[in-house]
């Protein structure tokens, strides 16, 4: 059974924290801070029980080497303001400074390290390589508190070896997690409505047709559609499209036909030349696409009908901005979705990094909704029955 950091005494242990703290960054100033601060409550607890706090994480994609644009210097400031103290970052992961930074942690003191991802091993396919990097982090802590649950459907170093080598608990935010999300699994109430978009469309691509034999009603937008228009013959233009999908695409509609499940698709989209702010847009037909445009939101026309057929719904889950938010000139599909989702009576469960960060950025408060996820494509594999890495090791002795 999955132990929870109130299972151990940890007063004067070296506690190794996991937390997902991949956020948007504009040079140095954090864009979004939902994940920072979904951690605090684990860290907070632990600080207060005089734990010795070792945070690890990762931030971006580097190429498994030491990179400036990727370090954790950002986020460590932002964390430390928050936490209302200093929190210093070590120079590497596990060599010198790491070494140094531990072995001088105070009890009620905190040092995070730096980018996971500066190690090739961290991701590595092998696993004796990321068994030996985990092994070096097992070598800086007593006990290992997995609470980055926006990794725990990844099989790596930090996320999954280390808690074969550790006594290992649930942070809060895990278990939290866990509870919210056991809701579309274990008793959903219907209808049961999903929300699919975004730009990552390999990312949940593979997830529709685990989801069309539970859910009433899957309604598509943002790149995730384009597939599915051009299925229906429909030419796109420029927008963002993997030829391969579209197959897929049809044999999506094929069987939510045969399960007598819907599919909604967008009946019109916002189209512009390029991703610039400044660029010309207009608001046109699915069939009307020029041949030099690509859609770049929702229209109005389906911003109603999104809204109209989520209303009546009980459980909604919904994964990915409707378009690219960032922009005002493409942010109402989504501001949309979100309105819709704020006034429902439904239990309403926002998943994923990016679309957290949207409906912060456009106003709208975590309390709003039923619950804010931060896992994007964690919580998309929990709710289609997938297991979780790194979730399952934490049911290991």
């Amino acid at each position: 059974m999955m132990k929870t950091i109130d299972d151990f005494e940890v007063a004067g242990q070296r506690v190794l924290v996991r937390d997902d703290l991949n956020v948007p960054l504009d040079g140095d100033r954090v864009m979004d801070d939902g994940r920072i601060r979904a951690a605090l409550p684990t860290l907070a607890a632990l600080l207060d029980r005089q734990a010795k706090v070792i945070v690890c994480a990762h931030l971006g994609r580097p190429a498994g080497k030491p990179d400036p644009a990727y370090s954790l210097a950002p986020v460590a400031a932002r964390l430390g303001e928050l936490l209302g103290r200093p929190v210093r970052l070590a120079a590497d992961i596990t060599g010198p400074s790491a070494q140094a930074a531990v072995s001088n942690l105070p009890p009620g003191g905190l040092v995070m390290l730096e980018n996971l991802r500066f190690d090739q091993r961290e991701t590595s396919k092998d696993d004796p390589q990321r068994g030996l990097f985990a092994g070096e982090l097992a070598a800086l802590a007593d006990l290992y508190v997995s609470d980055g649950f926006g990794v725990l459907h990844r099989k790596q170093a930090s996320v999954y070896d280390i808690a074969l080598r550790l006594p290992h608990a649930a942070g809060y935010l895990v278990r939290t997690e866990v509870g919210a999300l056991r809701r579309l699994t274990a008793d959903i109430r219907r209808p049961y409505m999903v929300v699919l978009g975004g730009a990552k469309v390999e990312d949940k691509f593979d997830a529709i047709g685990d989801l069309l034999s539970v859910a009433d009603r899957i309604l598509i937008g943002g790149a995730m559609a384009f597939p599915f228009l051009a299925a229906q013959g429909y030419k796109v233009g420029t927008s963002r499209l993997d030829p391969d999908q579209i197959a897929l695409a049809q044999g999506y509609l094929d069987l939510a036909a045969r399960a007598g499940a819907r599919i909604v698709l967008p009946s019109d989209l916002v189209v512009a030349a390029g991703r610039d702010g400044d660029a010309a847009h207009e608001v046109v037909a699915v069939g009307d696409i020029p041949a030099d445009q690509m859609g770049l939101d929702i229209g109005p026309g389906s911003a109603r009908l999104f809204t109209a057929s989520l209303r009546g719904a009980r459980t909604v889950f919904w994964n990915g901005p409707m378009g690219v938010f960032e922009l005002a000139l493409y942010a109402s599909g989504t501001r949309a979705i979100a309105s819709a989702l704020t006034s429902s009576e439904a239990f309403t469960v926002v998943g994923g990094g990016d679309t957290g960060a949207a409906i912060r950025a456009l106003g709208f408060r975590d309390g709003a909704f039923g619950y804010v996820s931060t896992g994007g494509g964690a919580s998309l594999e929990f709710i289609r029955g997938k297991t979780l890495p790194g979730l399952a090791v934490l049911d290991k002795p």
